[in-house]
Order: C-alpha cells, then structure tokens, then sequence
C-alpha cells in the first residue's frame, strides 16, 4: 500500500521541523556569546594599556593633572557596560531557555502524538484489510446465491411449462375420453332401442 510514502514524507517533514525549529534560538545564543567575549578581550585590552601607560608615565602632581575631555570611556565605565550586557546575556539566555524548553516539550507531545496516530492509522489500516476481505467473500457469496437463484428461476419457469403442457394433454385427453363416452352411450342407446323394437315386432 501507499500508506509508507506518506509516513516517510511525515518523518522528514518533522525531522526538519525539529532541525531548524531551534536555529533562532542558537543563532541568538551565539551572537550573545560573541559580543560578551569582544566585550572581555576589549576590557582586558583597556586594563593592560592602562597598567602600561601607569608604568610608563612619571608620577605627576594630581593638582596639576587635568581630565582630558577628549578621551575614551574608562574602563570603570567599560566594566560596567559589560556586566550589563552580560545581564542582559543572562536574561536573553534564560528566555531562551524557557522557550527552548517549551519547544522540546511541544515537540514531544507531537512525536507521542505522531506515535499514537501510527497506531492507529496501522490499526484502522488492518481493519479496512480485514472489512475488504469480508466484502470480497460477500461478494462472492452473492453471486453464487444470485446464480442458484437464477437457476431455480430457470427450474420454476420450466417446471410451470411442463405443467401448462400436462394441464393442456389432461383436458385433451379429459375431451376425449369424454367424447368416446357419449358416443358409446349413444351406441348403446341406440342397440338398446333396436333389441326393444324387435322384442315388440316378435
């Protein structure tokens, strides 16, 4: 039967729903980890120019020095940056979690579904199997029992022919036997007639 192309095209069909059903999510993932980690490398990178330039340069007056208004984020601010994404990393990664968790489960409940519908779709396959079967020898049945039938038919309308020929010969016959007896009362009649003239005439 047919029945193996459709399941095969049912298992592929969830096997990639199930593959990219997930991308999203580790797509995200990924690019979250990515931004932490250039987050990382970038203050790591600030804290060892920070310690070079603190070793390099001389020890000046502090009442002399003045803030440059120029320069970039410190890396206090850069720190606090970073833990905010990872904050926000965290969350989105959690969120993620949930979702993933929800999918898997859904998935699940889909594949216990697909199982149970398996079964039953095999179970109502062997039942059509068995119902065709069944109607096959009805079939079967009905054409002998149409065939007897039409035999007897055949045996009824000839056994009627037979009789309307019987009923046909008897009442032939019936007249017949019935002219042969008024022509022999008549004869006798007669001869009986005649022997009671000649006993009157003797």
């Amino acid at each position: 039967m047919a029945h193996w192309r459709e399941e095969y095209a049912a298992a592929l069909a969830a096997r990639d729903r199930r593959e990219k059903a997930n991308v999203a999510i580790y797509n995200a993932y990924s690019q979250l980890a990515d931004r932490t980690a250039s987050s990382l490398i970038a203050v790591s990178n600030l804290q060892s120019d920070a310690q070079r330039s603190a070793l390099s340069t001389p020890v000046a007056d502090p009442r002399q020095q003045q803030p440059s208004p120029a320069s970039g984020p410190s890396p206090q601010d850069i720190i606090l940056a970073t833990r905010a994404d990872l904050a926000e990393a965290q969350r989105s990664r959690s969120e993620l979690e949930e979702q993933l968790a929800r999918v898997t489960t859904e998935l699940e409940k889909l594949r216990r579904r697909n199982i149970q519908n398996g079964k039953r779709i095999s179970s109502m396959e062997s039942e059509i199997t068995h119902l065709q079967l069944r109607l096959k020898d009805r079939d079967e049945e009905l054409r002998e029992k149409a065939k007897l039938l039409e035999g007897f038919q055949d045996e009824i309308a000839t056994f009627e022919l037979q009789l309307n020929m019987a009923e046909e010969r008897s009442n032939r016959l019936q007249k017949e036997n019935q002219e042969l007896v008024d022509r022999w009362m008549a004869r006798m009649g007669k001869e009986a007639d005649a022997m009671n003239d000649a006993y009157q005439f003797s």
